[in-house]
């Protein structure tokens, strides 16, 4: 099991293992969930190495506590599932489109493909 496959189980078990009252997020862990998103999203393309993930996973959820980091991820995973709603395994094309719009968004703006703007009066 690689580094990637045993933190995420160990994210899984903790979120699993959470009280209720911790899915209430802060506006900052909010921030945090939308970032990590974009994360997953990209992994998921392909786009990141295990290095670029680990790199990009520790700046989304900054200095946070690891039982928030927890309901973080699992926050984040509900965006992405909720991208792939509805899908068959047999739509990947349908999957990576989703996938590959959402990471193009405004709300995954990261580093070199954050976007410039110009606002006419």
């Amino acid at each position: 099991m690689n580094f990637r496959s045993a933190f995420l189980l160990s994210l899984v078990m903790g979120v699993l293992s959470l009280p209720t009252h911790a899915l209430t997020l802060s506006s900052v862990e909010l921030n945090a969930a939308a970032h990590l998103g974009c994360v997953l999203a990209d992994d998921a393309l392909g786009y990141l190495n295990e290095d670029q993930f680990n790199s990009r996973f520790d700046e989304a959820v900054g200095d946070l506590s690891e039982a928030q980091v927890d309901v973080i991820y699992a926050k984040a995973l509900g965006y992405i599932d909720g991208l792939l709603f509805g899908l068959s395994s047999g739509e990947m094309d349908v999957a990576n489109s989703r996938l590959e719009t959402y990471s193009n968004s405004e709300a995954c703006a990261y580093g070199a493909q954050a976007v410039s703007r110009t606002v006419s009066l």
